[in-house]
């Protein structure tokens, strides 16, 4: 069958920013899609404990008065993400996120933040995955594509609905839809093994990485680096209490 018609667990962040050392969680959503459709969805408001800047309010929409009225303190809803994601891991489930070097990058970051056990250490040791990011697979099999590459306009590629852009639970349906319609159109991908699949991300973020590094180099901006870690980059005293 391939991996993209079994069940497929969808994870999306709304945050504070765009630095995932820096910035913090603000809603959070886990949907389980089975044929690509949720028959299992689990959503978070979290109150950040930092001022969420009125640029990301615009983005997703929730505003600092709602956060602290009615979000649940911060650790709480990082420490229960977590505990959804590895309940997926443990059986054997991928976890579908786009961008995911974004996303499994900043919860980690919140689980230091907040004293609470890694990802690593809650699966015994064990690295986070299965991880599916469809923003890695589709610059690796369409990397002349022109235009940009951001969830609406992958999404649109793919003809894969999207409901409410920015909204956690959408994002999270979206990215596990257009895992599966990537596969579709691409069999190589269908056809690789979830741990293969893994390994191979792991490889193409790095390399698109050091081109894009490059890239930016031979335009001037000499400083330029990009971390070629996915899918969740290393934590650093870069990390903001």
């Amino acid at each position: 069958m391939g991996w993209h018609r079994e069940p497929l667990i969808g994870f999306d962040l709304e945050t504070t920013g765009t630095d995932p050392l820096q910035s913090r969680i603000v809603t959070g959503a886990v949907l389980e899609v089975r044929a690509g459709e949720p028959v299992g969805r689990r959503e978070w408001l979290a109150d950040p404990g930092v001022e969420i800047p009125a640029d990301a309010v615009a983005v997703h929409g929730i505003s600092n008065e709602r956060a602290a009225a009615e979000g649940r303190p911060a650790d709480q809803v990082a420490d229960a993400l977590a505990d959804a994601l590895v309940s997926a891991w443990d059986a054997g489930m991928p976890v579908v996120a786009y961008n995911a070097a974004f996303d499994l990058t900043l919860l980690s970051a919140e689980l230091h933040r907040h004293g609470l056990p890694s990802l690593a250490e809650r699966l015994g040791g064990r690295v986070p995955a299965p991880v599916v990011d469809p923003y890695t697979i589709d610059r690796r099999v369409d990397r002349y594509r022109r235009g940009k590459r951001n969830l609406e306009a992958v999404c649109a590629e793919y003809g894969v609905v999207l409901d409410a852009a920015h909204d956690a639970s959408a994002d999270a349906l979206a990215a596990a839809r257009l895992a599966t319609a990537i596969a579709e159109r691409y069999p190589k991908i269908a056809g690789l093994g979830l741990a293969e699949l893994h390994r191979s991300q792991v490889r193409w973020y790095a390399e698109w990485a050091a081109d894009f590094e490059a890239f930016l180099r031979r335009k001037g901006e000499a400083d330029a680096v990009i971390d070629r870690v996915w899918p969740v980059r290393e934590l650093t005293d870069a990390v903001a209490r």
